[in-house]
């Protein structure tokens, strides 16, 4: 999303990452509750500063927060470093809140995919049956829109998004005026046929069958589903602005992206956007929340309570991002991979993993999750810098692998 760009390259930058990631991460052991946390703390905490020191000018940051669930561990290790924004500011606690960007995709994915465990949809059925004002898109299902198969275009990459967004960076937009930016007034439908194209639309008109379906709001379904059964209380959702009690604790954000694509947009430079309406994001990425509760819901996403078996599986089948078609895992001749909501990579170094990069106009979130330790790492920092070919100013990647290499020598992942 406009979150680095539209994400045109939403994903390019989640798997250049991965590659980043997986440079120092090493397979393991987690001996979780067996092993002392509290020792890894220093170290950790050496590593978020260093970061910030070494990369604040250059990401325009003042904060980073971490947070670390050790499969077995009683607690989370809870690590910050600097300021609630530049120049000043209260220093960061790990309570305060960022925002998670597309890691709120997965939060969509399993309201649709719950709803299929009720009878009240099926996963495959056509959007022609559930979002018949959009013909030109009739024959694509749900799936489609989850694992990123439409190859329907993503609206934050129009230069019409782009030119309204700089104009009117607090505008309250709302899902059917953003799938109007995407949707082919004139001329044919994508095209038909395997093929794999990261489109935050995709996501919106998920949320809009998630209140199709409920004949109710997307926010309603949310606490009711996910965020009071799962015991998120740090974790929130508004489909424009944030009340008062939720941007006190919400660290500053800063737009520091200089992508010449996005010169429409360029009066955003340098401001903190954590204010702006999130209403651009909404399903696809308007969500915010505490590292530790994004550990949370990671652990009951793979692990836990949030889906039935036969659904989690259905979240987990993966396409090749290269070709679109379906594969049963990643592997090293075909690394990368999408889900619904979800993304994994494969290497010789980590085997396979289980990440995501959540970006806005401000904010990047990453989340690893390692299935055979069961270690969830999640790390926040609070801007969107330049990531274009050339230049990338963002080395989230190189943070998270270096955060997994402290927790792989103390034997806790």
């Amino acid at each position: 999303m406009i979150a680095r760009g539209r994400h045109r390259r939403a994903l390019a930058p989640v798997l250049a990452i991965a590659a980043l990631l997986v440079v120092t991460l090493a397979p393991g052991r987690s001996s979780g509750a067996g092993a002392d946390t509290r020792a890894v703390l220093p170290a950790l905490q050496q590593t978020l500063d260093h970061y910030l020191a070494t990369r604040s000018a250059i990401e325009h940051i003042s904060a980073a927060s971490l947070s670390v669930s050790v499969r077995g561990a009683s607690t989370n290790i809870n690590v910050t470093a600097g300021r609630t924004r530049i120049g000043g500011g209260a220093p960061v606690a790990p309570g305060d809140l960022f925002q998670i960007g597309s890691n709120t995709k997965a939060f969509t994915a399993v309201m649709l995919l719950q709803l299929e465990a009720e009878g009240t949809l099926r996963i495959d059925d056509h959007l022609g049956r559930w979002l018949p004002q959009y013909p030109a898109w009739k024959d694509m299902s749900i799936r489609n829109l989850l694992d990123m198969t439409t190859r329907i275009p993503t609206y934050d990459d129009t230069p019409e998004f782009i030119s309204a967004l700089g104009s009117g960076p607090d505008t309250d937009w709302t899902p059917a005026e953003l799938v109007a930016f995407s949707y082919p007034a004139v001329g044919p439908a994508p095209p038909r046929g395997p093929g794999w194209v990261y489109s935050n639309t995709n996501y919106i008109m998920a949320q809009m069958i998630v209140e199709k379906a409920t004949g109710d709001t997307y926010t309603n379904e949310l606490a009711r589903r996910l965020l009071g059964p799962l015991g998120l209380r740090a974790t929130y959702y508004s489909p424009s602005h944030y009340p008062p009690a939720v941007m006190a604790r919400l660290v500053a954000g800063y737009y520091f992206n200089d992508d010449p694509s996005l010169r429409p947009a360029a009066s955003l430079i340098g401001r903190d956007v954590s204010a702006l309406s999130l209403s651009w994001a909404q399903g696809a990425g308007g969500m915010v929340s505490t590292m530790e509760d994004l550990t949370t819901w990671v652990r009951a996403l793979y692990e836990g309570p949030a889906l039935a078996p036969a659904q989690r599986r259905e979240l987990l089948r993966i396409v090749s991002t290269n070709t679109g078609a379906p594969i049963v895992t990643t592997t090293l001749r075909d690394p990368r991979g999408f889900g619904l909501g979800v993304a994994q990579v494969t290497t010789a170094e980590t085997g396979t993993v289980w990440f995501y990069e959540g970006e806005t106009l401000g904010y990047r979130v990453l989340y690893a999750y390692v299935p055979t330790t069961g270690t969830i790492i999640a790390v926040g920092l609070n801007s969107q810098p330049t990531s274009i070919p050339g230049r990338n100013d963002d080395h989230i990647g190189q943070l998270m692998g270096a955060i997994y290499a402290v927790l792989h020598r103390a034997h806790l992942a």
